[in-house]
């Protein structure tokens, strides 16, 4: 959540050097929702380094850039209007445990949305 948010309204490529910076551990993602207990950063207040969400998230801004580009808009004016991230489908697994017993070994997918437009 704080991610997309940190993401939305800038240019396809500001929020490709963003994300390149938090997975470098150079620009941190400030905390704007879920902030407790959370460390304060130098300069950034309360917020982290989601390196793995940003590579995720760095994906999927690459692949609505080349979208942009097959269907003849310019990347290079493109900005994000809408990003969004909630939680997806859970796939269902068990493992087995002792006396027949079973665990719930579930795997909770996130489904990220973007939608960008032109900027003059």
């Amino acid at each position: 959540m704080n991610l997309a948010y940190a993401l939305r309204g800038l240019t396809m490529e500001e929020g490709k050097k963003f994300l390149e910076g938090v997975i470098a551990l150079k620009q941190p993602v400030p905390a704007v929702y879920h902030k407790r207990k959370i460390h304060h950063q130098k300069g950034a207040g309360p917020s982290s380094f989601p390196e793995k969400a940003a590579r995720y998230m760095l994906q999927v801004l690459k692949n609505a850039e080349n979208n942009a580009e097959y269907k003849g808009f310019a990347p290079e004016t493109m900005r994000i209007s809408h990003i969004s991230a909630y939680q997806g489908r859970v796939i269902h697994a068990i493992m087995p445990r002792a006396h027949g017993r079973g665990t719930d070994n579930n795997e909770t997918t996130t489904d990220i949305e973007i939608i960008l437009e032109e900027v003059e």
